[in-house]
Protein backbone atom coordinates (compact mmCIF):
# COMPACT_ATOMS: atom_id res chain seq x y z
CA UNK A 1 0.00 0.00 0.00
CA UNK A 2 0.94 4.00 -0.93
CA UNK A 3 1.04 5.77 2.73
CA UNK A 4 -0.31 8.79 1.94
CA UNK A 5 0.54 11.56 4.76
CA UNK A 6 -2.78 13.94 5.12
CA UNK A 7 -1.19 17.37 6.28
CA UNK A 8 -1.33 20.34 3.49
CA UNK A 9 -3.83 18.44 1.70
CA UNK A 10 -6.77 19.63 -0.62
CA UNK A 11 -9.18 17.07 -0.41
CA UNK A 12 -12.44 17.08 -1.92
CA UNK A 13 -15.75 15.42 -0.07
CA UNK A 14 -19.21 14.92 -2.04
CA UNK A 15 -22.13 14.78 0.40
CA UNK A 16 -20.61 17.24 2.80
CA UNK A 17 -23.73 18.04 4.23
CA UNK A 18 -24.94 14.77 4.56
CA UNK A 19 -24.76 12.38 8.01
CA UNK A 20 -21.26 10.68 6.82
CA UNK A 21 -20.21 13.66 4.77
CA UNK A 22 -19.92 16.22 7.67
CA UNK A 23 -19.05 14.25 10.40
CA UNK A 24 -15.80 13.04 8.40
CA UNK A 25 -15.18 17.28 7.47
CA UNK A 26 -15.29 18.02 11.02
CA UNK A 27 -12.88 14.98 11.66
CA UNK A 28 -10.65 16.01 8.85
CA UNK A 29 -10.21 19.84 10.04
CA UNK A 30 -9.41 19.13 13.17
CA UNK A 31 -7.32 16.49 13.11
CA UNK A 32 -5.01 17.40 10.28
CA UNK A 33 -3.02 20.32 9.85
CA UNK A 34 -3.17 23.13 6.84
CA UNK A 35 -5.74 20.71 5.01
CA UNK A 36 -8.54 22.60 2.80
CA UNK A 37 -11.37 21.13 2.53
CA UNK A 38 -13.96 21.49 -0.45
CA UNK A 39 -17.01 20.03 0.04
CA UNK A 40 -20.09 19.63 -2.18
CA UNK A 41 -23.59 18.81 -1.62
CA UNK A 42 -26.70 19.00 -3.34
CA UNK A 43 -29.09 20.03 -0.58
CA UNK A 44 -31.96 18.35 -1.58
CA UNK A 45 -35.22 17.87 0.12
CA UNK A 46 -35.14 14.32 0.25
CA UNK A 47 -35.21 14.30 3.81
CA UNK A 48 -35.41 17.87 6.37
CA UNK A 49 -32.88 20.30 4.38
CA UNK A 50 -32.86 22.37 8.15
CA UNK A 51 -30.59 19.06 9.53
CA UNK A 52 -28.29 19.54 6.61
CA UNK A 53 -28.04 23.07 7.05
CA UNK A 54 -27.51 22.39 11.34
CA UNK A 55 -24.67 19.89 10.24
CA UNK A 56 -23.26 22.67 7.81
CA UNK A 57 -22.92 25.43 10.00
CA UNK A 58 -21.11 23.85 12.22
CA UNK A 59 -18.40 23.15 9.27
CA UNK A 60 -18.44 26.25 8.21
CA UNK A 61 -17.15 28.18 11.08
CA UNK A 62 -13.87 26.57 10.32
CA UNK A 63 -11.85 28.50 7.51
CA UNK A 64 -10.67 25.91 5.66
CA UNK A 65 -13.68 24.41 4.90
CA UNK A 66 -15.04 25.59 1.30
CA UNK A 67 -18.57 24.68 0.40
CA UNK A 68 -20.11 25.19 -3.05
CA UNK A 69 -23.45 24.04 -3.44
CA UNK A 70 -24.51 21.82 -6.50
CA UNK A 71 -24.80 18.35 -7.46
CA UNK A 72 -22.52 15.77 -8.65
CA UNK A 73 -24.46 14.44 -11.73
CA UNK A 74 -23.98 18.42 -13.30
CA UNK A 75 -20.27 17.66 -15.08
CA UNK A 76 -19.58 20.92 -15.95
CA UNK A 77 -19.55 22.06 -11.96
CA UNK A 78 -17.73 18.61 -11.12
CA UNK A 79 -15.22 19.60 -13.80
CA UNK A 80 -14.83 23.25 -12.53
CA UNK A 81 -14.02 22.37 -8.88
CA UNK A 82 -11.44 19.83 -9.82
CA UNK A 83 -9.53 23.03 -12.18
CA UNK A 84 -9.82 25.44 -9.51
CA UNK A 85 -9.12 23.32 -6.32
CA UNK A 86 -7.09 20.31 -7.91
CA UNK A 87 -7.09 17.98 -4.77
CA UNK A 88 -5.31 14.72 -4.44
CA UNK A 89 -7.87 13.05 -2.35
CA UNK A 90 -11.74 12.70 -2.83
CA UNK A 91 -14.14 10.88 -0.64
CA UNK A 92 -17.30 10.40 -2.45
CA UNK A 93 -19.96 10.40 -0.09
CA UNK A 94 -22.79 11.79 -2.09
CA UNK A 95 -25.43 9.44 -3.48
CA UNK A 96 -28.74 9.17 -2.94
CA UNK A 97 -29.80 6.88 -0.06
CA UNK A 98 -32.95 4.76 0.94
CA UNK A 99 -33.83 1.09 -0.07
CA UNK A 100 -37.82 2.30 -0.46
CA UNK A 101 -37.32 5.73 -1.91
CA UNK A 102 -35.46 3.56 -5.24
CA UNK A 103 -38.89 1.88 -5.98
CA UNK A 104 -40.98 5.08 -6.23
CA UNK A 105 -37.85 7.42 -7.33
CA UNK A 106 -35.67 5.28 -9.59
CA UNK A 107 -34.58 8.47 -11.92
CA UNK A 108 -33.11 10.22 -8.77
CA UNK A 109 -30.73 7.41 -7.83
CA UNK A 110 -29.67 6.61 -11.78
CA UNK A 111 -28.46 10.62 -11.95
CA UNK A 112 -26.65 10.57 -8.54
CA UNK A 113 -25.11 7.22 -8.39
CA UNK A 114 -24.49 6.45 -11.47
CA UNK A 115 -24.05 9.56 -13.50
CA UNK A 116 -22.59 11.76 -10.87
CA UNK A 117 -20.24 8.87 -9.47
CA UNK A 118 -18.95 8.97 -13.48
CA UNK A 119 -18.60 12.66 -13.32
CA UNK A 120 -16.42 11.92 -10.31
CA UNK A 121 -14.38 9.17 -12.26
CA UNK A 122 -13.90 11.03 -15.08
CA UNK A 123 -12.47 14.20 -13.04
CA UNK A 124 -10.30 11.68 -11.18
CA UNK A 125 -8.87 10.80 -14.88
CA UNK A 126 -8.70 14.09 -16.02
CA UNK A 127 -6.91 15.56 -12.94
CA UNK A 128 -4.79 12.72 -11.26
CA UNK A 129 -5.47 11.95 -7.70
CA UNK A 130 -3.64 10.15 -5.32
CA UNK A 131 -6.93 8.56 -3.81
CA UNK A 132 -10.47 7.95 -4.91
CA UNK A 133 -12.20 6.56 -1.70
CA UNK A 134 -16.03 6.18 -2.49
CA UNK A 135 -19.22 4.61 -0.79
CA UNK A 136 -20.32 1.99 -1.39
CA UNK A 137 -23.01 -0.16 0.76
CA UNK A 138 -24.36 -3.52 2.29
CA UNK A 139 -27.04 -3.85 0.28
CA UNK A 140 -25.06 -4.77 -2.76
CA UNK A 141 -24.69 -8.42 -0.88
CA UNK A 142 -28.57 -8.56 -1.59
CA UNK A 143 -30.09 -12.01 -1.04
CA UNK A 144 -26.80 -13.59 -0.44
CA UNK A 145 -27.26 -16.49 2.32
CA UNK A 146 -23.70 -16.84 3.42
CA UNK A 147 -22.92 -14.70 6.13
CA UNK A 148 -21.20 -13.05 7.81
CA UNK A 149 -20.68 -10.87 4.41
CA UNK A 150 -17.16 -10.93 2.69
CA UNK A 151 -15.44 -9.13 0.38
CA UNK A 152 -14.82 -12.00 -1.67
CA UNK A 153 -18.35 -13.02 -2.01
CA UNK A 154 -19.92 -13.01 -5.13
CA UNK A 155 -22.65 -9.70 -5.51
CA UNK A 156 -24.77 -10.66 -8.39
CA UNK A 157 -28.08 -10.38 -6.70
CA UNK A 158 -29.09 -6.92 -5.47
CA UNK A 159 -33.00 -7.00 -4.10
CA UNK A 160 -33.02 -3.06 -5.15
CA UNK A 161 -32.10 -0.23 -7.39
CA UNK A 162 -30.63 1.24 -4.88
CA UNK A 163 -28.03 -1.71 -4.36
CA UNK A 164 -28.10 -2.16 -7.89
CA UNK A 165 -26.77 1.43 -8.40
CA UNK A 166 -23.99 0.80 -5.67
CA UNK A 167 -22.28 -2.69 -6.84
CA UNK A 168 -22.14 -0.47 -10.79
CA UNK A 169 -20.23 1.86 -8.75
CA UNK A 170 -17.74 -0.65 -7.65
CA UNK A 171 -17.46 -2.08 -11.43
CA UNK A 172 -17.42 1.53 -12.35
CA UNK A 173 -14.24 2.01 -10.20
CA UNK A 174 -12.48 -0.89 -11.04
CA UNK A 175 -12.69 -0.30 -14.65
CA UNK A 176 -11.59 3.17 -14.54
CA UNK A 177 -8.55 1.59 -11.56
CA UNK A 178 -7.54 -0.51 -14.73
CA UNK A 179 -7.61 1.77 -17.87
CA UNK A 180 -6.70 4.79 -16.13
CA UNK A 181 -4.18 3.37 -13.07
CA UNK A 182 -6.26 5.42 -10.29
CA UNK A 183 -6.01 4.59 -6.90
CA UNK A 184 -9.39 3.68 -5.11
CA UNK A 185 -11.18 1.89 -2.68
CA UNK A 186 -14.75 1.44 -2.06
CA UNK A 187 -16.31 1.10 1.31
CA UNK A 188 -19.32 -0.73 2.17
CA UNK A 189 -21.25 0.63 5.04
CA UNK A 190 -23.32 -1.10 7.38
CA UNK A 191 -26.35 0.33 8.59
CA UNK A 192 -24.74 3.42 9.90
CA UNK A 193 -26.74 5.76 13.00
CA UNK A 194 -25.93 8.35 15.65
CA UNK A 195 -26.33 11.36 16.27
CA UNK A 196 -27.86 14.09 13.61
CA UNK A 197 -28.10 11.27 11.37
CA UNK A 198 -30.90 10.58 8.41
CA UNK A 199 -34.56 10.78 9.90
CA UNK A 200 -35.32 7.81 7.13
CA UNK A 201 -33.56 5.63 9.17
CA UNK A 202 -35.42 3.67 11.40
CA UNK A 203 -34.14 4.33 14.57
CA UNK A 204 -34.86 8.05 13.69
CA UNK A 205 -38.25 7.52 12.24
CA UNK A 206 -39.05 5.15 15.69
CA UNK A 207 -38.16 8.04 17.65
CA UNK A 208 -40.01 10.50 15.81
CA UNK A 209 -43.46 8.09 16.25
CA UNK A 210 -42.65 7.31 19.82
CA UNK A 211 -42.77 11.05 20.91
CA UNK A 212 -45.90 11.64 18.35
CA UNK A 213 -47.57 8.33 20.66
CA UNK A 214 -47.73 7.00 17.34
CA UNK A 215 -47.09 2.89 16.99
CA UNK A 216 -43.56 1.78 15.38
CA UNK A 217 -44.07 -1.08 12.67
CA UNK A 218 -41.06 -4.00 13.26
CA UNK A 219 -40.39 -5.60 10.08
CA UNK A 220 -40.30 -9.27 9.37
CA UNK A 221 -41.78 -9.79 12.86
CA UNK A 222 -38.66 -8.56 14.87
CA UNK A 223 -36.65 -11.48 12.77
CA UNK A 224 -34.50 -8.77 11.41
CA UNK A 225 -30.49 -8.38 12.19
CA UNK A 226 -28.65 -5.54 11.49
CA UNK A 227 -25.13 -4.82 12.07
CA UNK A 228 -25.26 -1.40 13.53
CA UNK A 229 -22.49 1.03 13.00
CA UNK A 230 -21.54 3.84 14.83
CA UNK A 231 -21.15 6.97 12.70
CA UNK A 232 -17.79 8.01 14.52
CA UNK A 233 -16.29 4.50 13.65
CA UNK A 234 -17.36 4.37 9.88
CA UNK A 235 -15.11 8.00 10.21
CA UNK A 236 -12.15 6.55 11.55
CA UNK A 237 -12.66 3.69 9.11
CA UNK A 238 -12.28 6.17 6.33
CA UNK A 239 -10.06 8.45 7.46
CA UNK A 240 -7.58 5.51 8.39
CA UNK A 241 -8.40 4.33 4.62
CA UNK A 242 -7.91 7.53 2.81
CA UNK A 243 -3.99 6.98 4.40
CA UNK A 244 -3.12 4.08 2.41
CA UNK A 245 -3.95 3.58 -1.28
CA UNK A 246 -3.91 0.21 -3.26
CA UNK A 247 -0.04 0.65 -4.78
CA UNK A 248 -0.10 0.52 -8.64
CA UNK A 249 1.97 -2.20 -10.14
CA UNK A 250 2.07 -3.50 -14.01
CA UNK A 251 0.77 -6.71 -15.21
CA UNK A 252 2.25 -8.81 -16.70
CA UNK A 253 0.68 -7.79 -20.07
CA UNK A 254 2.48 -4.26 -19.57
CA UNK A 255 -1.03 -3.16 -18.65
CA UNK A 256 -1.90 -1.78 -15.01
CA UNK A 257 -2.75 -4.32 -12.73
CA UNK A 258 -5.65 -2.08 -11.15
CA UNK A 259 -4.99 -0.23 -7.58
CA UNK A 260 -8.40 -1.55 -6.76
CA UNK A 261 -9.83 -1.98 -3.24
CA UNK A 262 -12.78 -3.19 -1.12
CA UNK A 263 -13.51 -3.61 2.09
CA UNK A 264 -17.09 -3.36 4.57
CA UNK A 265 -16.99 -1.44 7.68
CA UNK A 266 -19.51 -2.72 9.86
CA UNK A 267 -19.79 -3.93 13.80
CA UNK A 268 -19.07 -7.63 13.35
CA UNK A 269 -21.86 -7.47 15.82
CA UNK A 270 -25.78 -8.30 14.25
CA UNK A 271 -28.44 -7.30 16.57
CA UNK A 272 -31.86 -8.19 16.35
CA UNK A 273 -34.27 -5.58 15.77
CA UNK A 274 -36.51 -6.06 18.73
CA UNK A 275 -33.62 -5.85 21.03
CA UNK A 276 -32.21 -3.02 19.24
CA UNK A 277 -36.04 -0.97 19.86
CA UNK A 278 -35.90 -1.80 23.42
CA UNK A 279 -32.42 -0.63 23.82
CA UNK A 280 -33.41 2.48 22.07
CA UNK A 281 -36.68 3.30 24.30
CA UNK A 282 -34.61 2.36 27.48
CA UNK A 283 -31.93 5.36 26.44
CA UNK A 284 -34.89 7.92 24.91
CA UNK A 285 -36.44 7.05 28.40
CA UNK A 286 -33.14 7.87 30.06
CA UNK A 287 -32.80 11.18 28.06
CA UNK A 288 -35.75 12.46 29.00
CA UNK A 289 -37.18 12.13 24.98
CA UNK A 290 -39.80 9.80 26.37
CA UNK A 291 -41.65 9.76 29.93
CA UNK A 292 -40.82 7.37 32.73
CA UNK A 293 -43.83 5.56 32.36
CA UNK A 294 -43.91 5.12 28.80
CA UNK A 295 -45.44 1.96 27.77
CA UNK A 296 -42.91 0.73 24.68
CA UNK A 297 -45.28 -2.20 24.61
CA UNK A 298 -48.35 -0.84 23.66
CA UNK A 299 -46.19 1.68 20.57
CA UNK A 300 -45.05 -1.43 18.46
CA UNK A 301 -46.53 -3.65 16.40
CA UNK A 302 -45.19 -6.50 14.39
CA UNK A 303 -45.47 -6.78 10.66
CA UNK A 304 -44.52 -8.35 7.58
CA UNK A 305 -40.82 -8.45 5.17
CA UNK A 306 -41.01 -5.49 2.97
CA UNK A 307 -39.67 -5.24 -0.91
CA UNK A 308 -36.19 -4.63 -1.50
CA UNK A 309 -35.23 -5.21 2.25
CA UNK A 310 -33.25 -8.69 3.32
CA UNK A 311 -33.54 -10.30 6.82
CA UNK A 312 -30.33 -9.88 7.86
CA UNK A 313 -27.04 -8.01 7.49
CA UNK A 314 -23.50 -9.07 8.94
CA UNK A 315 -20.25 -7.71 8.14
CA UNK A 316 -17.07 -9.68 7.77
CA UNK A 317 -14.32 -6.64 8.70
CA UNK A 318 -11.28 -9.56 8.78
CA UNK A 319 -9.68 -7.48 5.61
CA UNK A 320 -10.13 -3.70 8.09
CA UNK A 321 -8.84 -5.12 10.54
CA UNK A 322 -5.93 -6.80 8.97
CA UNK A 323 -4.58 -3.93 6.73
CA UNK A 324 -5.37 -1.07 8.84
CA UNK A 325 -5.32 -2.20 12.53
CA UNK A 326 -8.92 -0.96 13.13
CA UNK A 327 -12.48 -2.70 14.07
CA UNK A 328 -15.23 -0.57 15.14
CA UNK A 329 -16.27 -0.99 18.77
CA UNK A 330 -18.73 1.38 19.86
CA UNK A 331 -21.56 -0.59 21.33
CA UNK A 332 -25.04 -0.12 20.64
CA UNK A 333 -26.16 1.18 24.13
CA UNK A 334 -22.95 3.86 23.99
CA UNK A 335 -24.42 4.75 20.60
CA UNK A 336 -28.26 5.13 21.36
CA UNK A 337 -27.20 6.81 24.10
CA UNK A 338 -25.58 9.27 21.98
CA UNK A 339 -28.19 10.45 19.84
CA UNK A 340 -31.04 10.02 22.27
CA UNK A 341 -29.36 12.88 24.35
CA UNK A 342 -28.28 14.63 20.98
CA UNK A 343 -32.13 14.42 19.89
CA UNK A 344 -33.30 15.97 22.87
CA UNK A 345 -31.15 18.86 22.65
CA UNK A 346 -32.18 19.13 18.81
CA UNK A 347 -35.87 18.96 19.10
CA UNK A 348 -37.21 19.89 22.68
Amino acid sequence: MNHIGMNGRTILVTGAAGFIGANLVKRLLTGFSGICVVGIDSMNDYYDVSLKEYRLKELEANSNFVFEKGNIADKGLITSLFEKYRPSIVVNLAAQAGVRYSITNPDVYIESNIIGFFNILECCRNYPVDHLVYASSSSVYGSNQKIPYSVDDKVDNPVSLYAATKKSDELLAHAYSKLYNIPSTGLRFFTVYGPAGRPDMAYYGFTNKLVNGEKISIFNYGKCKRDFTFVDDIVEGIVRVMQKAPEKKTGSDGLPVPPYALYNIGNNQPENLLDFVQILSEELVRAGVLPENFDFEAHKELVPMQPGYVPVTYADTSALEKDFGFKPSTSLRDGLRKFAQWYKEYYM
